[in-house]
């Protein structure tokens, strides 16, 4: 959430970014009921203060007692309610923007710069679907038939693939200094809340209420979780921190989008990163996480570009976010493959994660980062195949278990 005492000093500065973000109206509602709570507040106390009389009480007291009382439970009442709307509000509220971000909508971000060749083929590519469906190396109906539409099999060598994909970033990211964690993918509301998927993006998790626990859209929630109500030495951080974990999204508002095969599913594999830091270093970090994305998708030889996500793409959380976008030869354009998010205090406030310091505590910085999902076995599948179907597996991921090829016949 935001910092909202800085924003009583500051409004004119955090209307202006939040109006970006299409927010400042929200953000004039919550500076007003923050006013009222102040007032009401204040107001109780002194109410609360005249409520206690000395001695035993006069007829003409009790009966100014009995006022004060009323007066008292309206008060409270009303405090209850500008809360109730303040905290509502302000749990509702985007971060600030960062001033490099552009603006704009889906579609409109900056694209920072590309890598790699995009391949030609002297035929009409494939994409995995169908190069899957020559031997079932995906299996959409299958998966359909045991869970219901957007689940899928991964059979055989290209199953052995993924495998080998999430070990070898797993791999490339500990080498990085990163902690590797197995995390739950239940998970509770507190940490659902304090990583911000809670309560705007409520409609896309899967809950069960017998439990009153979620299943994780990412492990960014359980990574994030992880120091929730916590106080760090500066001497721990930067705390990198990596895990791997099954995913399980409803995808709501999505209908009709890419519901071809699995590059939108409900349920996925991920290894993602996270790190807590001190504020200074949240820029740097989140431009080490970059880089280490970029290593990553470079390792397996697939044309990219990266792009700087324009403010109305951004998720609440985010003050910047980067995605990674790798060449789908059958789609002929760039799909995002990784993301990496600045989201500096807002989840640790949420989170309530702190880092002691000589003038006292302060509130921790996060960012965190995919490490790689099925999307880029995906479009290695589409970049690296032949006029036959085969797919040439990329080196790095043969160390790790992959089969050299993929071929119609596995």
């Amino acid at each position: 959430m935001i910092d909202l005492k800085a924003a009583r000093l500051e409004p004119e500065t955090y209307r202006a970014a939040l109006a970006r973000r299409g927010a400042a109206d929200d953000f004039d509602a919550l500076l007003a009921v923050d006013a009222s709570w102040r007032e009401l507040t204040e107001r109780v106390d002194q109410l609360r203060s005249q409520n206690k009389p000395k001695g035993a009480p006069t007829p003409e007291q009790i009966e100014h007692l009995k006022q004060l009382k009323e007066q008292l439970r309206i008060s409270e009442d009303e405090l209850a309610q500008a809360a109730e709307k303040r905290q509502y509000l302000l749990d509702r509220l985007p971060n600030l923007p960062h001033p490099t971000a552009p603006d704009g909508g889906e579609d409109e971000g900056e694209i920072v710069r590309t890598w790699g060749s995009i391949p030609t083929f002297g035929f009409t590519p494939k994409d995995h679907l169908e190069l899957g469906s020559q031997s079932g190396w995906v299996d959409m109906k299958r998966g359909a038939r045991l869970s219901g539409s957007r689940f899928a099999y991964r059979v055989g060598n290209v199953a052995l693939a993924e495998t080998a994909l999430y070990r070898f970033v797993l791999d490339h990211v500990i080498s990085k200094g990163f902690t590797y964690l197995l995390p739950p993918v239940l998970v509770n509301e507190a940490a659902m809340y304090g990583t911000g998927y809670l309560p705007n993006e409520e409609s896309n998790l899967y809950r069960l209420d017998k439990d009153e626990l979620y299943l994780s859209g990412t492990s960014e929630v359980a990574l994030g979780g992880f120091h929730m109500d916590e106080r760090l030495e500066e001497a721990e951080l930067p705390a990198r921190y990596t895990a791997f974990s099954t995913n399980f999204r409803r995808e709501a508002g999505s209908a009709g989008k890419d519901t071809r095969g699995m590059f939108r599913v409900h349920q996925f594999d991920k290894v993602e990163m996270f790190v807590f830091c001190l504020p200074e270093d949240t820029e740097r970090i989140h431009d080490e996480i970059l880089a280490i994305e970029e290593e990553i998708v470079q390792a397996l030889g697939l044309p990219y570009q990266v792009v700087n996500i324009a403010v109305g793409d951004l998720g609440n959380p985010a003050a910047k976010k980067y995605d990674i976008e790798a060449w789908f030869p059958a789609q002929q354009r760039y799909r995002e493959v990784t993301s990496c998010s600045n989201t500096t205090d807002y989840q640790a406030r949420r989170l309530n994660a702190r880092v002691r310091r000589e003038h006292g505590s302060e509130f921790l910085h996060t960012v965190n980062g995919t490490g790689i999902t099925a999307r880029a076995l995906l479009a290695v599948m589409e970049n690296f195949q032949d006029e036959h179907g085969v797919v040439a597996v990329p080196e790095v991921l043969q160390k790790f278990g992959a089969p050299a090829r993929l071929g119609a016949t596995d």
